[in-house]
């Protein structure tokens, strides 16, 4: 996959690519239908396929206190994209000049400079200042050019309590600050992944005989506080992981922290980059009235969590 950055590489762009704007963030299961509808589109007149996102979200800089949290960085979601399929992803830094074009003004840019043939859309899609551009201004805008617009539906999925739920990522985002990281999978297509650097910490696991890798992640939302049964990627290896978030209760109020006891690990990896997936939600953090408690249900949270995962074998 190619990619390029700035609005005026639009008009480096093949002519006739497919194309699709949006923020593809956590490249969930909606995203990557609609790519593949992009490749069907592409393939029988040997167009590209591209994608054109924001980097950073353009709230960042319009109103940064609302700014939604990463479900990907971007580089995990360049991985992903090119793993869909996408031939280019071309990258806008959320500068005035962009963000001040209107909705019009960006039309004109894909339909004059980018010489698109197909754009491919969701429903909800917006953009341009004020977000005053729509699906509808799409279709008056592009009938009788050589732009074809496709509007494609919300990919809808089955949550735990029977509940059907269009997919997004501001749903994924929900469901990850409520620690339903099950239901966060299903609409993912792959179980929610925490990137990050193994650093020291206050060595309390260790201590009660559960030594754990201190988590580093970076511009990521963190999901809710708990315990959860996981896995833990090291080196392309996976190993069992009881993975912990919160501010360690028992032992006082530390800050906010993601930890992880790897089952049958064995070894040093502190400054390692390593990958935490969450697969399942075990239970709240609580504050237990003493150490000894504390470590006798740690014992049981393995113990579920050993026969969960022999279980499903």
């Amino acid at each position: 996959m190619r990619i390029v950055q700035g609005i005026d590489q639009l008009g480096s762009l093949a002519a006739g690519s497919v194309l699709s704007v949006g923020n593809f963030d956590g490249m969930h299961i909606g995203h990557r239908h609609l790519v593949k509808l992009m490749r069907d589109l592409a393939m029988p007149i040997g167009a590209q396929v591209v994608l054109v996102t924001f980097d950073p979200h353009p709230l960042t800089v319009i109103r940064p206190s609302i700014a939604p949290p990463l479900l990907t960085p971007l580089a995990k979601k360049q991985e992903m994209m090119a793993q869909a399929g996408v031939d280019v992803l071309v990258v806008l830094p959320p500068t005035k000049e962009v963000l001040g074009l209107t909705a019009e003004a960006f039309w004109e840019i894909l339909r004059d400079q980018a010489r698109i043939s197909h754009l491919v859309e969701g429903r909800s899609f917006t953009f341009g200042r004020g977000r005053k551009g729509n699906v509808q201004r799409l279709m008056e805008w592009s009938a009788g050019t050589q732009v074809t617009l496709h509007v494609v539906d919300p990919v809808e999925v089955e949550l735990l309590n029977m509940e059907v739920a269009p997919v997004s990522s501001s749903v994924v985002r929900w469901l990850l600050i409520h620690g339903r990281v099950r239901e966060a999978a299903k609409a993912l297509g792959r179980a929610y992944q925490l990137w990050g650097t193994v650093e020291k910490g206050h060595q309390r696991g260790r201590q009660l005989g559960f030594p754990t890798a201190n988590l580093k992640c970076v511009d990521q939302l963190i999901p809710a506080d708990g315990v959860y049964a996981g896995n833990c990627l090291v080196d392309g290896h996976s190993y069992q992981a009881a993975i912990s978030i919160g501010t360690m209760p028992t032992f006082g109020e530390y800050p906010r922290q993601v930890e992880a006891h790897l089952l049958d690990f064995q070894g040093d990896i502190y400054g390692r980059e390593v990958v935490l997936e969450l697969v399942d939600w075990v239970r709240d953090q609580m504050k237990f009235p003493s150490v000894d408690l504390l470590r006798a249900r740690m014992n049981k949270d393995l113990q579920w969590m050993r026969f969960s995962a022999s279980s499903k074998q």
